[in-house]
């Protein structure tokens, strides 16, 4: 009987992980304890709305090559959009200006010598002392350069409070310095925004479905897996309580679970402990045809304002200081600061509010410490999650890639 590869997880990194090892031509199974795939990048029907909604916005960039790689792997590459430039609007809604931040194609950065390219009020000096946070260290950013000035807070906040999930004078400098390698630094090729308008599970977890029910990859829904049995160094069964599937010789295990369920199934494992909040509102209501698809808020209660086809979203990073506000009152102050970004009248339309307690690890250098690698003591079993050690934060592209190698740490058992 050919090896089987069990995937704990029908996440994005366990689906990464699926399609990798399915193009290898190894037999997988995925093992999935909701009854729908995605984890926290998903779409779902919402009923006080009465439409299909994301659980969370994401971004993705151009660079971000595993997933463009994934994409294109399961056909999907045409399911986000994004402008052809690197273009990022922005309103500060404490002087209510605007202004387009326009990074250019090449390394050579000539958009901070542009005084119309870069934010208004910033000068050129500030984003070269923004160079210190090139070279990785166990430091928080706020050790490491001067987390203020208009440079600061313009541009470096609002990118790494979105990136880190955390005050970013707290977050880790190494991840810092490897966001800033891979997208700022590249120039405007690599920066370009996609956003998965018709939803995150329309564009990167419906199509991975169909791609692995077409080579004939079971996907077994409400499959909770309760307990790994051991034996010789090694995983020897996986219990899920109404059935134990006992492993044979070759076969491995790639757990692609969130990291406190990880922890519980598989001993000596460390993870991140301490996490932080992301909060999203969604109103229904058509976009006004002058809105950007997407639009960075300076000194307001939410960072960024997306446009999709019969809403509008928004979403705060770092947000465990709005978890004690109630619902109702987040809606109608959050509406307040669209209306007034998007020209719209001030009564509230149809809203939800969605607060993640627990949506990603905090990126401090302490937390980021904890992370562990895909290998783990057990010579038959690999971790995968956005919390894994990628070198990156908890992103969609983190979760891709630790998917990618924990199926290759597999492919070589």
């Amino acid at each position: 009987m050919p090896r089987t590869t069990h995937i704990i997880g029908a996440g994005l990194s366990g689906l990464a992980a699926a399609v990798r090892l399915t193009e290898r031509g190894e037999r997988v199974v995925v093992h999935e304890a909701a009854g729908q795939a995605g984890g926290r990048c998903r779409s779902y029907h919402d009923p006080q709305l009465d439409m299909v909604i994301d659980n969370g916005n994401h971004l993705l960039l151009s660079g971000n090559h595993a997933a463009m790689a994934y994409l294109a792997a399961i056909g999907a590459a045409d399911r986000l959009t994004g402008p052809d430039a690197a273009e990022f609007a922005f309103v500060d809604l404490a002087t209510n200006e605007r202004w387009m931040l326009r990074i250019n194609d090449g390394v050579i950065p000539f958009w901070l010598f542009d005084g119309d390219a870069r934010p208004p009020g910033t000068r050129v000096g500030e984003f070269l002392a923004m160079a210190k946070l090139l070279i990785p260290t166990g430091k928080p950013m706020g050790q490491v350069i001067h987390c203020s000035g208009p440079a600061y807070d313009r541009f470096l906040h609002p990118l790494m409070l979105a990136a880190l999930n955390c005050d970013p004078a707290e977050g880790s400098t190494a991840l810092a310095a490897r966001i800033m390698r891979e997208s700022i630094m590249l120039g405007g090729k690599a920066c370009r925004p996609r956003i998965a308008r018709d939803g995150l599970s329309h564009s990167l977890i419906e199509p991975a479905l169909t791609w692995l029910e077409a080579r004939n990859v079971p996907v077994r829904f409400g499959k909770r897996l309760r307990a790994i049995a051991f034996a010789g160094g090694k995983a020897a069964a996986l219990d899920f309580g109404d059935e134990s599937v006992t492993l044979t010789l070759g076969d491995r295990v790639i757990v692609a679970v969130p990291p406190v369920v990880a922890a519980s199934l598989v001993p000596d494992v460390t993870t991140p402990t301490t996490s932080r909040a992301i909060v999203n509102a969604h109103f229904r209501l058509d976009a006004p045809a002058h809105l950007p698809p997407m639009i960075g808020l300076l000194n307001s209660t939410t960072d960024w304002l997306f446009a999709y086809p019969g809403r509008l979203s928004t979403t705060t990073s770092g947000a465990d200081r709005l978890l004690d506000l109630s619902r109702e009152e987040l809606a109608a102050t959050i509406w307040q600061e669209v209306a007034h970004v998007a020209e719209l009248p001030p009564e509230l339309p149809p809203w939800q509010v969605v607060r993640e307690r627990r949506a990603t690890f905090a990126a401090t250098p302490e937390e980021n410490a904890r992370r562990p690698g895909a290998s783990t003591a057990f010579n038959n079993i690999y971790l995968a999650g956005d919390w894994t050690d990628t070198g990156l934060p908890a992103t969609i592209e983190g979760a891709i890639r630790s998917g990618n190698t924990a199926a290759e740490l597999a492919l070589r058992h």
